[in-house]
């Protein structure tokens, strides 16, 4: 027996509807990333020269990376507030 909300889901993709996307929200990004992230480096990463994060999708990687080593178990929200809080704070890709 299938749930009401998968019934639903298959009903919209079959139909081509699209369900709203959340904008992530940078300041809860800031505080997972404050009280998480700066374990291992200061705001100096994001700023040197040579960093290593070249695009939004670069970015994104790196903070599941990040969140594998910490053991955080963060959800795909915690994750996209990170991303959001870091790209607006340092990186500005589109």
């Amino acid at each position: 027996m299938k749930s009401p909300v998968s019934t639903l889901l298959l009903s919209g993709l079959l139909l081509g509807v699209t369900l709203p996307v959340v904008a992530a929200d940078a300041a809860k990004g800031r505080q997972l990333h404050d009280a998480n992230c700066v374990r291992c480096h200061d705001s100096g990463v994001y700023t040197r020269a040579d960093r290593r994060i070249q695009s939004l999708e670069a970015l994104h990687n790196q903070v599941a990376r990040c969140e594998l080593t910490l053991d955080l178990k963060w959800f795909d929200e915690d994750r996209a507030n990170v991303v959001e809080h870091l790209n607006e704070a340092f990186y500005g890709f589109q």
